[in-house]
């Protein structure tokens, strides 16, 4: 008899057609179980650590601080919330045909570090006084500040 494994295709299959093909490849995005996975809208618990990413970047002493000076935590927490609502509105507004929320995704995250370096630039440009600015100079500014007398080298009389 014939093997059931090797056994050709029969006619009586059906032929998959673009809408089926289609079908499929949606049914692929499917996790286990039938769950569909998207990364878009985030959830408010992905918000919240968003924001509390914020406020420990814009609070704490590093590579922003040091250029642009720290903020308190209630600065910190009151721009961080203002920074993630704006960049989500936006990213929420973009107009999107990716199915899982990827571009969507990438606007959110570009807007928000956009919008946390506007406010460091601003903050810093209104000479709001710093927590630590660890000697920051002011924003773009390349020209070394001018010596102070007690930095200066003393002129010798020879």
């Amino acid at each position: 008899m014939s093997d059931p494994e090797i056994a050709p295709a029969t006619q009586s299959e059906p032929l998959q057609t673009s809408h089926d093909q289609h079908s499929n490849a949606a049914a692929s995005k499917l996790g286990p179980g039938g769950i569909s996975f998207s990364i878009w809208p985030p959830t408010q618990r992905t918000r919240d650590a968003v924001v509390n990413r914020l406020i420990e970047t814009l609070s704490t002493p590093s590579v922003l601080s040091k250029r642009y000076g720290t903020m308190t935590s209630e600065e910190a927490s009151a721009a961080a919330r203002q920074i993630e609502d704006e960049a989500f509105a936006a990213a929420g507004g973009s107009a999107a045909s990716d199915d899982d929320g990827i571009e969507i995704l990438q606007v959110y995250s570009k807007e928000i570090s956009k919008r946390m370096l506007d406010t460091v630039k601003a903050r810093a440009n209104t000479g709001a006084s710093a927590v630590d600015n660890g000697g920051a100079q002011a924003p773009g500014s390349d020209v070394a500040p001018p010596p102070t007398a007690e930095s200066a080298p003393a002129e010798s009389e020879t």
